[in-house]
């Protein structure tokens, strides 16, 4: 790992201990973002390191920028989704100019935080399918706990829609999912 790469990582690291939110007797953002490297590690062992960078600033600082800030509703929470995304952008696009990012890189990971071009950039893409599966094996459980089966139904099926066909089949083969939602998986 690369000098900068470290000096951003623990820029990362430092901002999300600061989370208020606990989880499993850590705060939460740091929590995820140690979740997200491991698991890109896990899935895209040969990620750049802007890939890397953006999966563990994935969710820098989310606390900041509360979901009851905005409307209730889908519009409400698209717009609270959008502007975290812009914002998590721009944190790490500073720590990583600061560290001495060149241009380019520190644009790839702008859009890959703000998820431009999902689909088209395969390493925006990338960071989508980590995403899915930090999901699904962290929070799809207590998340199903809180919501009705069709809500529950609904998420699935967005999720899988975001993933890759490569992520959508690995998933069938890593989760025991029930087969109302391992049917979203099937490519």
């Amino acid at each position: 790992m690369s000098e900068r790469m470290r000096s951003v990582l623990d820029a990362i690291d430092a901002a999300n201990a600061a989370d208020p939110r606990m989880d499993e007797g850590q705060p939460e953002a740091l929590l995820y973002g140690q979740r997200m490297s491991e698991e890109l590690a896990r899935l895209v062992p040969e990620a750049s390191e802007v890939l890397q960078i953006a999966a563990r600033g994935q969710h820098v600082e989310r606390w900041k920028r509360a979901r009851s800030e905005y409307p209730e509703g889908r519009a409400g929470y698209l717009a609270w989704r959008k502007a975290q995304g812009v914002y998590h952008a721009d944190v790490v696009m500073g720590m990583m100019s600061g560290a001495g990012y060149g241009a380019d890189e520190v644009d790839a990971v702008g859009r890959m935080l703000r998820k431009e071009s999902i689909k088209r950039d395969a390493e925006v893409q990338a960071l989508e399918d980590v995403i899915c599966f930090v999901f699904l094996k962290w929070y799809f459980a207590p998340f199903a706990e809180k919501h009705s089966t069709e809500k529950i139904q609904r998420i699935v099926e967005k999720t899988a829609r975001k993933m890759s066909a490569e992520a959508r089949t690995r998933t069938l083969e890593e989760f025991d999912l029930p087969e109302d939602l391992a049917a979203a998986f099937r490519v």
